[in-house]
Parts: structure tokens; C-alpha cells; sequence
């Protein structure tokens, strides 16, 4: 359970032609913590990565530390035009947004080997912006766009839900629909993102 979900928010939908199809894309608002937002920078904190190259140079400009089996895991968003944004993972998701809507954000892991750049996770777990499992769509066009490999879809799909009894939002755990603060049923419909006016 997650809470202090706010209910200002609005959802645009943006056709991206990819190969040879479009594939719609939802914007997603920041829902988390307004101090948290308050304390991000206006401009994307986040560094564009538009190849193998681009994570290559920001894991050493960054000083990124692997893991004992050699991976960097990162914060992630897909901005409003399909960009992959790429920060510590210790930052938060609104930071390297800059503040703005995004396709999908979570957390990505890469393993690196020379200039070889494998993506060996990817989840949307940002509780900031709850996105949807849907989202991979705009993961995938843009590693795609990078020219970068990608696992068949979120190695871990969250699914967030806000309690209309409390205002939590929760984190489903095992396909159990039930508020961790108050215990009230939670909607089987995602319902974390309002629909503009």
C-alpha cells in the first residue's frame, strides 16, 4: 500500500507509428507526493538514451556501481515524445521526468560488456506515476527506436490500484484486490489516472 495518491490528472492518448503499425500511447501524470514533485527540477533530470552508447556513457559519467552479478539497475521513463530517460535508481521517476507525464516508468537493468549493452529487466513498477502493464508498448518502441534488444515485456508487471474509501493507493500482490490500509474491496479496473473533464 502506497499512500497520498492525488487526483489531479489528466490522460491524453498519442498514436506513435511503430515498424508498421501504430500503437497507442497513454500519458501518464505524476500521482505521487506533491513535496516530491515540489523538490524535482523542472527539466528532465533523466539522460536521453537513444543507443547502446548512451548507457555505456551515462553508467560511467554517472559513476553507476554493478551488482554482484555485474548488473546496473536504473530509474526509467518514457517521456511524452517516446524518449527513454534514464536516472540513478536511487532518484525518483518525477526527477528524471522533469515534472512531466510519461508513457511508462519503472525500473530497467542492464548488463553490460564492452560496448554489448543487454537489457535483462524491465518492470514498471514507479509508484509515482502507476503506470499500467500496458505501457510496455512504449518501452518497447523506444528501445526499439535505440536500437537496443528487449525482453518480450515487463519481467515484472505491476498493477496499481487506489482505494475509494481511503485514497491508498495499493500495489495488487497475488490478484488480491483489497486495500492494505483500510481492507475495503479495491476496483478490479485501473483507476489510479482520472480521465480529464
Amino acid at each position: 500500500m502506497i499512500r497520498g495518491c492525488e487526483r489531479s490528472y489528466d490522460t491524453v492518448v498519442e498514436v506513435v507509428p511503430f515498424k508498421r503499425w501504430a500503437v497507442r500511447m497513454r500519458l501518464f501524470r505524476y500521482v505521487g507526493p506533491k513535496q516530491i514533485a515540489e523538490r524535482a527540477p523542472s527539466k528532465p533530470a533523466g539522460t536521453p538514451i537513444r543507443s547502446a552508447a548512451d548507457i555505456t556513457r551515462w553508467i560511467l559519467e554517472s559513476d553507476q556501481t554493478p551488482g554482484p552479478d555485474g548488473s546496473i539497475i536504473a530509474t526509467f521513463v518514457v517521456d511524452t515524445v517516446g524518449v527513454l530517460l534514464v536516472a540513478d535508481r536511487r532518484s525518483e521517476h518525477v526527477a528524471c521526468a522533469g515534472r512531466q507525464p510519461v508513457q511508462s516508468a519503472g525500473e530497467m537493468t542492464f548488463l553490460v560488456n564492452g560496448q554489448e549493452v543487454e537489457i535483462a529487466a524491465v518492470s514498471n513498477q514507479s509508484t509515482g506515476y502507476c503506470p499500467e502493464p500496458e505501457s510496455w508498448a512504449a518501452v518497447l518502441v523506444a528501445l526499439d527506436r535505440a536500437g537496443l534488444v528487449s525482453p518480450a515485456g515487463f519481467t515484472l508487471a505491476c498493477n496499481f490500484r487506489l482505494c475509494l474509501r481511503c485514497g491508498a493507493k495499493n500495489l495488487i500482490k497475488d490478484g488480491v484486490f483489497e486495500c492494505g490500509v483500510c481492507t475495503n474491496e479495491l476496483p478490479a479496473a485501473y483507476n489510479c489516472q482520472a480521465d480529464e473533464p
